[in-house]
């Protein structure tokens, strides 16, 4: 066996072209020295292969050639070869030719290629930034063939010096001022000359530029700009000065910014209050020129003090209320209304909001023994409780007062009593004293001690506060949810959206598991979850799970883009505001795909608009979390927005992140056209066979051709071809700041109540609405509404999205603009125009949803 091992290992181990492989190379490629300029060719020949696989490599680099022709020398004979016409100096180096036979890899011999011709830089002078009289150093090399090669300096036009050999170092002992300089490499065959170079000279920097707010969250402000000419020195640091601006101009400590990047988020800012900034920037030199001021306001925030010195006055006709003003500085946005919470026999009374700081309730023998309390609101919601103020006559005052005299002298006998026995027993019982303490003896048997309980507790389920160990949830889930559980009590109860069909913990596990995924989402355009809570039933053994979200000022998108389009007061809403609403969207789910969530429902319908207009992606009912592989599919019949649905998901109710992209898509198409409904004309039933054919949504309307293209790639059958939320990102965002450099306008909102007229006509009808003002926010009109014939309603009510904002369940909302001015007219053509609304409505949620 040995022999044989022996005789295998040298076939193995033989060299190319031995008579083991029967591949052998006849010609190999030859050293050649030429001048640049002319041609050279190499020749290569094997002998021993069926067919020419033969390949030139230059330097261990592959030569790919579409000309390469192959002759034949005899049987399994074959002959090739590479030619240049023009050689040039990146020509030169070393080639060979390469067979692969059999799985092996068979060499001819190496030949290198010598290119002759004027010198070539391998090392070019760069720009110099320097200090005024500042000494340098120059660097310039260049090789032949041939050799040897010589350079010579020339600076601002004029000879430095003798030729010297390459490479050369050329001491500047300094400059004053900008010159340009070069070198020149020289050898037999010609001379070569070098890029031309600039010394800089150092300066300070230009002022930055385009100054801006980047973002606001809470009281937090991400400032950002651009440097300006930064002088030729490397900017490191730049100085941001703050200012707040009130009765009188406040200058907050200025603030170091290590850049890049060009970014500095202020933290501690008031809320609702005028700030001023400007950025100056640091380089070697010293520090540029302050930017121009920045003006900015901060958003609103609830009130941070509860108001003061709430006093009454009772008579048999009404109970008058007055408390002071807050300062703005505690106020902490614009004074929308005060809320007014009294409490009689222990049970909180329906809450009251009035315009100033004073109330008048009729019927005061109704407030004897009542509890008062007084909080600000603003449109964000309402701050602290006052203390409580007990309502009674001021004679009753009067006694209890007298009596509280003398319940005080009492006890302070009572005190002083006890007091004093206790030192008695304390001077009987001192012992002697040790490095430990005071020894006490005991005399007698050992005491006992007896327990009194303050309070009795009743067990009935009624009495008792719902927790999430008394649902009957799986652990994993309740464990997640315990530190956002909200205790029914510290909530107020306004007007509770959504559903309430809860009939088993089944249904509470469900809906709390939608509270389960937005609780570790922390993106600003995807709703972030404030809490939960459990609100009590008197009748029902189950509580209703309530998730508590962030106040979302103007809605969800989908009737935002019907009000621009179909309200009472239509508005524009530019381009650059349209795609801002796409690249929030696309910001949102990007994020949610990062964390593994398909979110099933993407639609304009369930995305939302907070008071600064950006967009939230919400409504996670139908979400789910992707714990392994990267699709789910549905395996129970429920209700799903077909014409938002990808066309795998359809056919197969299977959905991945791209199936959510498809949504993406239409959603784009929902914001371009401005809340119409996709596929008009196309029933539920027909979607399918509609989309298979390969039809998809027609473009809208004055919509650009890139922009339809994004939103059309969105729906390619092939999901692996669709782009990814984060590709769409970049689309969206090159889109945008082709639009403008700006950043984007906040267009004009009108607020329109969507209850309908008849209601508020049986509502108290008489109350004007809100009212658009010319800067576009807007400022709430709240009247005082006093009817003899009702007298429980002689206080305020406001409506809409500030009643939400402060909580309660109000019984008057605020009719729309114009509802006792326009006249008989008017009003018919706003009812038309109401209706053509509300029937978009109504058509989009018809189509939103498909039993599959």
């Amino acid at each position: 066996m040995k022999p044989l091992l022996w005789i295998l290992v040298f076939l193995l181990r033989s060299p190319a072209g031995s008579c083991g492989t029967g591949v052998v190379f006849t010609k190999h490629p030859s050293n050649q020295t030429v001048s640049q300029g002319n041609e050279v060719r190499l020749g290569c020949a094997v002998e021993g292969v069926t067919e020419p696989d033969i390949m030139w490599m230059k330097d261990g680099e592959k030569l790919y050639s579409t000309d390469q022709v192959f002759l034949t020398l005899g049987e399994q004979h074959w002959e090739t070869s590479h030619s240049v016409r023009s050689v040039q100096q990146h020509d030169a180096g070393q080639y060979w030719c390469e067979v692969e036979f059999h799985g092996l890899t068979f060499s001819s011999e190496r030949a290198w290629i010598t290119v002759e011709g004027v010198p070539h830089f391998i090392q070019e002078p760069q720009d110099v930034a320097t200090f005024p009289n500042a000494a340098f150093n120059l660097t310039c090399a260049a090789v032949g063939p041939p050799e040897p090669v010589e350079v010579l300096w020339w600076l601002g036009g004029v000879q430095e010096g003798e030729p010297q050999p390459s490479p050369s170092i050329l001491h500047v002992s300094g400059v004053n001022s900008s010159v340009k300089f070069y070198c020149e490499a020289k050898n037999a065959r010609g001379i070569s000359v070098s890029r031309t170079g600039t010394v800089h000279i150092k300066v300070l920097p230009a002022a930055p530029v385009g100054l801006q707010v980047l973002g606001m969250v809470d009281n937090n402000v991400t400032l950002s700009w651009q440097p300006g000419f930064t002088g030729h020195s490397e900017l490191a640091t730049c100085v941001v000065q703050v200012s707040r601006r009130s009765s009188r101009r406040w200058d907050l400590p200025q603030q170091e910014v290590q850049v890049p990047p060009h970014l500095h988020v202020l933290s501690g800012l008031r809320s609702h209050s005028n700030y001023s900034a400007r950025v100056s920037c640091v380089n070697e030199v010293g520090a540029s020129p302050f930017s121009p001021w920045m003006h900015f306001l901060t958003p609103e925030s609830v009130p941070s003090a509860a108001p003061r010195n709430l006093t009454f006055d009772l008579s048999e006709q009404q109970l008058a209320l007055n408390w002071a003003k807050l300062q703005d500085d505690e106020l902490q946005g614009k004074l929308l209304a005060y809320k007014v919470q009294w409490t009689l026999g222990g049970e909180a009374q329906e809450p009251l909001l009035f315009k100033e700081n004073s109330a008048q309730l009729s019927g005061g023998g109704r407030f004897f023994n009542a509890s008062v309390q007084v909080s600000a609101c603003t449109a964000v919601g309402c701050g602290p409780w006052s203390a409580p103020v007990l309502v009674l006559p001021a004679s009753v005052q009067l006694q209890v007062q007298r009596s509280h005299m003398w319940v005080g002298l009492l006890l302070g006998l009572l005190v002083a009593t006890i007091v004093g026995l206790l030192l008695t027993v304390v001077a009987q019982r001192r012992g002697k004293e040790t490095q430990f303490g005071l020894v006490f003896k005991t005399p007698g048997p050992e005491s006992s001690v007896s327990f009194t309980a303050a309070r009795s507790f009743s067990r009935s389920a009624a009495d008792q506060e719902n927790t999430l160990d008394s649902l009957g949830i799986n652990d994993e889930l309740k464990n997640k949810l315990q530190d956002v559980l909200i205790p029914e009590r510290l909530l107020t109860l306004g007007h509770m959206l959504g559903k309430a069909d809860i009939t088993s913990s089944g249904d509470i596990e469900q809906c709390l598991k939608e509270a389960a995924y937005m609780k570790d989402f922390h993106h600003p355009n995807v709703i972030q979850l404030i809490g939960v809570s459990l609100h009590r039933r008197p009748s029902q053994r189950l509580p209703i799970p309530m998730v508590v979200l962030p106040f979302m000022k103007h809605g969800d998108l989908h009737t935002f883009l019907l009000l621009s389009r179909l309200g009472d007061q239509p508005f524009d809403l530019s381009l650059q505001t349209l795609v801002q609403f796409m690249l929030d969207i696309s910001r949102g789910m990007e994020y949610l795909s990062s964390r593994n969530i398909i979110h099933r429902d993407l639609a304009a319908r369930n995305c939302m608009l907070n008071e600064n207009m950006t967009v939230c992606v919400a409504d996670f009912g139908l979400s789910k979390k992707i714990y392994s592989g990267d699709y789910y599919r549905q395996g129970s019949v429920s209700k799903l927005p077909v014409k938002w649905i990808a066309l795998e998901s359809l056919a197969d109710n299977v959905y991945t992140t791209q199936s959510d992209v498809w949504a993406f898509g239409v959603t784009m198409w929902e914001i371009m056209t401005r809340g119409q409904t996709p596929y008009p004309g196309v029933e539920n039933s027909e979607i399918y066979e509609f989309l298979i054919k390969g039809e998809r949504l027609k473009k809208p309307a004055d919509c650009r051709d890139d922009i339809y293209e994004i939103m059309h790639s969105c729906w390619s059958p092939v999901p692996k071809c669709r782009p990814s939320f984060q590709h769409l990102v970049g689309q969206l965002e090159a889109l945008w700041l082709s639009l403008s450099t700006a950043p984007p306008s906040k267009e004009p909102l009108l607020y329109v109540n969507l209850e309908g007229e008849e209601e508020e006509a049986g509502r108290g009808g008489g109350a004007t609405g809100p009212r658009t003002s010319v800067e576009g926010t807007s400022s709430w009109s709240v009247p005082w509404q006093r009817r003899a014939e009702d007298e429980e309603t002689d206080w305020l009510m406001v409506g809409s999205g500030a009643a939400l904002a402060i909580g309660g369940d109000y019984r008057y909302i605020i009719s729309p603009p114009g509802a006792t001015e326009e006249g008989e007219g008017g009003g018919e053509r706003r009812r038309e125009s109401m209706d053509t609304l509300e029937d978009e409505v109504r058509d989009d949620e018809d189509d939103a949803v498909i039993n599959v």
